[in-house]
């Protein structure tokens, strides 16, 4: 991978705090937490992924992460509780692109003991922040699983739109998916 022209931002302290949580960059320290989070079926039903069977799994996940924030084309946070440093979900950047562009593709999930407590109500703002001022990203792009209306809800209450559907845009678990692209602009 190549460095994007905003690799360097990417480096340093990228620590987040809200009133709850703090959001540190993924790392192989949160294996145990995710590993146990996205082997949850419930958790990973709109996502791309099987539930995790073993941990080499979510570390091949943090692998990833920590190689697109290298590369300076991602960036994802581990979230943790402020209180207790419980892990509670991960949230970031998957893509962000550099070139004909400048835009970022955000994504996030939560533990499900967590569902419907807006724990990403209370993220999702200091992430776009980042995005938009540190990174100085012009938009911001979500894709959602035609089915996950919480996601969908989520994101129009922070100011997405819907863009459109893309019809069997997604495949994974032996199937076609269709999508729904939401985006804001900074």
């Amino acid at each position: 991978m190549r460095a994007g022209p905003f690799a360097h931002t990417l480096a340093g302290d990228l620590r987040l705090q809200t009133a709850r949580f703090t959001l540190t960059p993924l790392c192989m320290a949160d294996a145990p937490d995710f590993f146990s989070h996205l082997a949850d079926a419930a958790v990973v039903e709109f996502m791309d992924i099987e539930p995790l069977v073993d941990i080499g799994q979510a570390e091949a996940i943090i692998s990833w992460a920590e190689d697109i924030r290298t590369a300076g084309v991602g960036l994802r946070w581990a979230v943790r509780d402020k209180t207790g440093g419980e892990f509670v979900g991960s949230c970031g950047f998957n893509t962000l692109v550099w070139e004909r562009g400048c835009r970022g593709e955000v994504a996030y999930d939560v533990v499900r003991r967590l569902w419907g407590d807006r724990v990403m109500d209370e993220v999702l703002p200091p992430v776009l922040a980042f995005g938009f001022g540190t990174l100085g990203l012009r938009r911001i792009e979500a894709m959602v699983t035609v089915g996950n209306a919480p996601s969908a809800r989520l994101l129009e209450r922070h100011g997405f739109a819907r863009e459109g559907l893309l019809r069997e845009h997604a495949f994974w678990k032996d199937r076609f998916w269709d999508q729904l692209i939401f985006a804001r602009l900074g």
